[in-house]
């Protein structure tokens, strides 16, 4: 029986049964805890959610760590097929970049954040941090996607004398982008946790890491789980916009 990629997907999507299950089992949990200092039912959190949603503030922050997160995850994008395309070309960058790499892969997220505090406002904090977590991500894709490239193709191209930019387009695009739609699905909900973390540290003003620590320091639990919420529906809803994006670049290239 063969499984295609499509199979493959339809598979993998969430069962909206599954949700609702998990949500009743969330409000039974906060009604027998009957605390909503400690657990708030998902009624109260989708009500303060709406709440949220009529201020200007809720919006600003938004902005804030959007621009900041998905501008140093674009960052390390860029940085990661660059480094990538050169390493595949180049053993003595390829075996510099490794040690690089493991130390950013091994070091704690929280230490980053401080390390990184010391020489960047906290302003700009959650963009530095947003890159070095999705850096490694990006960088060992891509450069997997090149180096198990079909050797006899690329081969065959050259005996044949395929114009580089037909090469680019047809066989060098169509082979890595699975491996970058890999990448870019895997951090992007990395980065948001890191950069929404790197906020919670340095406490930037006018961000929804802000937002969350006020949350937390005045016991606010259905702001708290309302700001989750949000944080999860923009890394969610960016992460199917982008790859959306991506699936269409790619069949428009390939047409030509």
């Amino acid at each position: 029986m063969t499984f295609t990629m499509k199979d493959k997907g339809n598979r993998s999507k969430i069962k909206i049964w599954a949700v609702l299950l998990w949500l009743l089992m969330w409000e039974i949990a906060a009604r027998s805890i009957g605390q909503e200092i400690l657990l708030v039912s998902p009624a109260v959190v989708l009500f303060k959610f709406l709440q949220l949603m009529l201020t200007l503030s809720f919006w600003q922050s938004i902005a804030f760590s959007l621009l900041r997160i998905i501008g140093g995850f674009l960052l390390a994008l860029c940085a990661g097929v660059i480094l990538a395309g050169i390493s595949s070309m180049n053993t003595f960058i390829k075996e510099l970049m490794r040690p690089l790499i493991a130390v950013i892969k091994a070091v704690p997220v929280a230490s980053f954040i401080i390390l990184v505090l010391i020489w960047v406002p906290s302003r700009n904090l959650s963009v530095v941090i947003s890159f070095l977590m999705v850096l490694p991500v990006v960088y060992q894709n891509i450069l997997e996607g090149i180096e198990r490239m079909d050797g006899q193709l690329l081969e065959m191209a050259q005996v044949f004398q395929v114009p580089y930019g037909k090469r680019l387009r047809y066989i060098y695009l169509s082979q890595i982008m699975p491996f970058f739609k890999t990448a870019a699905s895997l951090s992007l909900g990395l980065c948001w946790k890191a950069g929404v973390a790197a906020e919670v540290i340095g406490i930037p003003r006018g961000s929804i890491g802000e937002k969350l620590y006020e949350a937390k320091i005045y016991l606010q639990t259905p702001d708290l789980f309302a700001w989750t919420f949000t944080i999860v529906l923009l890394s969610v809803g960016f992460e199917k916009i982008f790859l959306l994006f991506v699936d269409k670049l790619v069949k428009k290239v390939e047409r030509g």
